[in-house]
């Protein structure tokens, strides 16, 4: 999906005045304390005009802010590295442009669509797992959109999170805006683990076709991800625990063998973070309707079918890297997204040029 590019961005000055009104308050409890109580509820599907808006539920026409859902025992942040937008014919060319006007809320003002990228934060006690890391220095090619990276680690560290307290990085798949903080390079020096005590984990599905040459679109570099990448990872399998109360549930279609991973939450609930096997909430109400980048489309549709199902459970809820603002939610009897309310830790922490 992404090409390589030389410098990460940075935010722009209206970024920067809209972090400084919130981080004061938003950084005063630390997240490394115990977790509050679960703050997950269902939005109301309609309210009237006279009713405040749940300001804990974004717009899909946004970059996501940094937000956190507290679930069980469980508590997850989306660490915002990157904002992009995805051009709507070059990425989702089987979306019938009679959707986007029917549906303007979903778009940004641009006419494309607002899909951030970043990292998954899963904290549970004292253990931290990050699910992806994020754009970094890379960038979307012009046919797919556009897109500016780099911001995990500085999110990170307004979060006061540490990256050598992360125990555990595991990847949903292998394309850049997935893995590209996944090293850092210092000038003549060979790439490093970003997240130097954690392991690196993928699946062997989808391991060996990037290895072996065999995917070429949304491939990371050879040199800064896949040779240092080979070094350390550690392969699993469909159905393995990849961390306490995680499970990988292989999905493939979007890439080989794209990973949705099931975290359970205790008292039967459970949050499943799958990935790009949607990329907007348009192909949760029409599986039918693939992505552009997808390398094997009848597989995608399988996958949905299989998501669908086990998102339309009771006490189970969704994490989308790209749905705009939100984020989280869940999948109702409709067959639609619904997001659900998630506290702003802070504001989207990279903006668009």
């Amino acid at each position: 999906m992404t090409e390589p590019r030389e410098h990460q961005g940075v935010p722009s000055r209206r970024g920067v005045l809209r972090t400084a009104v919130v981080a004061g308050a938003a950084l005063a409890v630390p997240l490394a304390g115990g977790l509050p109580q679960a703050e997950a509820r269902e939005r109301t599907p309609a309210r009237n005009a006279s009713q405040p808006a749940d300001h804990r539920i974004g717009s899909l026409g946004d970059q996501s802010a940094v937000r956190t859902f507290t679930l069980g025992d469980v508590r997850l942040t989306y660490v915002v590295d990157a904002a992009m937008e995805l051009d709507r014919t070059g990425f989702l060319p089987a979306v019938p442009s009679s959707y986007w006007a029917e549906h303007p809320e979903e778009v940004a003002p641009s006419g494309r669509i607002a899909t951030s990228a970043g990292g998954v934060l899963v904290e549970r006690g004292h253990r931290r797992l990050l699910i992806d890391v994020g754009l970094g220095a890379n960038t979307l090619p012009p046919s797919l959109g556009v897109s500016r990276g780099g911001a995990l680690l500085r999110t990170l560290r307004a979060l006061r999170v540490r990256p050598e307290t992360i125990d555990t990085v595991a990847f949903t798949h292998l394309h850049t805006d997935h893995t590209g903080m996944g090293f850092v390079t210092a000038p003549g020096r060979a790439p490093r683990k970003a997240f130097p005590r954690a392991g690196y984990l993928v699946a062997g599905a989808e391991w060996e076709p990037f290895w072996e040459h065999q995917v070429k679109v949304g491939a990371p570099s050879w040199d800064s991800f896949m040779v240092p990448m080979s070094k350390v990872l550690r392969r699993f399998d469909d159905g393995a625990q990849v961390w306490p109360g995680v499970t990988a549930l292989i999905t493939p279609g979007h890439s080989p063998g794209h990973t949705t991973f099931v975290i359970s939450a205790g008292g039967g609930r459970r949050i499943l973070v799958f990935g790009d096997a949607f990329h907007t909430p348009a192909q949760v109400a029409h599986p039918e309707w693939p992505s552009g980048p997808d390398t094997n489309v009848d597989k995608v549709l399988k996958a949905r079918r299989t998501l669908l199902a086990e998102l339309r459970k009771p006490h189970t809820y969704g994490f989308a890297f790209h749905f705009g603002d939100q984020a989280f939610g869940r999948v109702g009897e409709d067959g639609r997204w619904h997001p659900v309310p998630a506290r702003a830790l802070l504001p989207t922490p990279i903006q668009l040029p």
